[in-house]
């Protein structure tokens, strides 16, 4: 471990000079523009793989933008782990935020900003430096190694299920470990146990065949907006909780684990409220309230909405059309398809007269996650940060959504934990995306121990 640790440290600028380079490729999978990114992307892991020493490295063909595939499998007396992690990155938008360009990679103050590089590109290219260093120092690794990094996470990886069933015997594995994912807070080490399922849909609705004058037509004619404000008002109640009949169906009790780790973390909800720009709303009452709502409850959000005109100054129209993007995070027991299922009754049954209704949904979506509470590999992964944190780490949920958790387990019937020196505060999805360039090298310190007493 000396042997690698050294060499980690001595070519740690040239990791940094690495990591650099992927943040420069535009590898933004929702938008068809960035193709070309796509593609560079997936090359420049192919070959990064390559370079680190991995003895077969493949583009998986997976019905939509390519898989990254390597492995290095020398002896089948030890264990096979299975790092998953993804190449491509969430939109830059809003561009005017950002303070220095999203895919021209700027370092200060210890840290990297760019798009992506918290949201996976410096967590996934970790477990692949320490790979090398293994094996350009003791010329093998601990465990043999397989690595499966998508690039359709950020679209709900409506293709990675199929993919895992697909290539099953190639991803034979006693463990997943993901890169991807975070640290709940950057001054607590935690680890992830439980993460919220997504379900997304765009809601559409229409009135007028055109859009037409306001003056001549106000009072009389449809209006699309007016309509899908009403809608999506009536998608809430006074408190903030999703208002949809049959949205909580098959719901079951949170882990009592974690909410002893909520009770233990004492979360300073006035500070959250500082932290993010915004005064505290009355359903909040403390720490303790809000952590279990962005951990433990299900959510309906408003993520955009479109209709009529949005160039500057004004233009008097009564818009024919109005949409809103909309995604929902479930908890345990709740299924995708009847969220979407329930909520396209609760819009169509208060569809003001005159307009039509149009929910289009974006993927299959996935379930909530939880790892086994009692899985070696999370005491292994838990003791490694304790010894190098000074802290034994609190277990953890995620508001977010991984899917890959419970795709591993259905595909693979292998277990899956989360080893991601992310924090939730690196503004990933945002302007202005960070990755502590501190937290890059205790990664890398980390990954090359997890690996190490995985073999034990």
């Amino acid at each position: 471990m000396s042997e690698v640790q050294t060499y980690l440290d001595a070519h740690f600028a040239e990791a940094l000079e690495d990591l650099k380079a992927f943040c420069r490729i535009p590898s933004v999978s929702t938008d068809p523009a960035y193709a070309e990114g796509i593609a560079a992307a997936a090359n420049f892991v192919a070959q990064r793989l390559k370079r680190a020493g991995f003895a077969s490295v493949d583009l998986l063909d997976t019905g939509g933008h390519p898989a990254v595939y390597g492995e290095i499998v020398s002896n089948p007396k030890l264990p096979t782990v299975l790092v998953y992690g993804h190449y491509d990155v969430q939109p830059p938008d809003p561009l005017k935020k950002w303070t220095t360009p999203p895919f021209d990679p700027d370092e200060r103050d210890g840290r990297l900003y760019a798009r992506g590089v918290s949201d996976d590109k410096g967590p996934l290219l970790i477990p692949i430096l320490v790979a090398e260093a293994y094996l350009k120092t003791t010329g093998r690794l601990p465990v043999n190694l397989k690595v499966l990094i998508e690039g359709e996470e950020e679209t709900g990886s409506p293709h990675f299920e199929a993919t895992l069933q697909k290539y099953q015997a190639l991803l034979a594995c006693d463990l997943v470990i993901s890169a991807d994912g975070a640290m709940w807070r950057p001054d607590r080490p935690s680890m992830t146990v439980a993460s919220r399922g997504l379900a997304a849909l765009e809601v559409a609705v229409s009135g007028g065949s055109k859009d037409l004058h306001s003056g001549r037509h106000g009072g009389s004619a449809p209006n699309a907006i007016g309509a899908l404000a009403s809608l999506l008002a009536s998608l809430h109640g006074a408190d903030g909780r999703v208002a949809v009949d049959g949205f909580l169906d098959g719901t079951t009790p949170p882990d009592p684990t974690i909410i002893s780790a909520i009770e233990a973390a004492d979360f300073d909800a006035e500070a959250y409220y500082r932290e993010i720009g915004s005064p505290k709303p009355d359903p909040i009452t403390d720490g303790r309230a809000l952590l279990i709502r962005q951990w433990l409850e299900p959510t309906l959000e408003f993520n955009g909405i479109s209709g009529g005109y949005q160039g500057s100054g004004s233009k008097t129209v009564i818009p024919s059309s109005a949409s809103a993007k909309i995604t929902c995070r479930l908890v345990a027991g709740q299924k995708p398809d009847h969220i979407v299922a329930v909520v396209r009754r609760h819009l169509e049954a208060r569809l003001p007269a005159g307009f039509a209704l149009d929910v289009h949904r974006h993927g299959p979506g996935s379930e909530a996650f939880f790892v086994n509470p009692d899985l070696p590999a999370l005491k292994v992964a838990e003791g490694v940060l304790a010894e190098l944190l000074g802290r034994h780490p609190l277990r953890v949920a995620m508001g977010a959504t991984i899917p890959i958790g419970t795709a591993f387990r259905k595909q693979l019937e292998r277990e899956t934990i989360f080893f991601s020196f992310s924090t939730s505060d690196e503004d990933y999805h945002a302007p202005n995306e960070f990755f502590r360039l501190g937290n890059f090298r205790t990664g890398l310190t980390a990954w090359a121990l997890l690996l190490q007493r995985l073999a034990a």
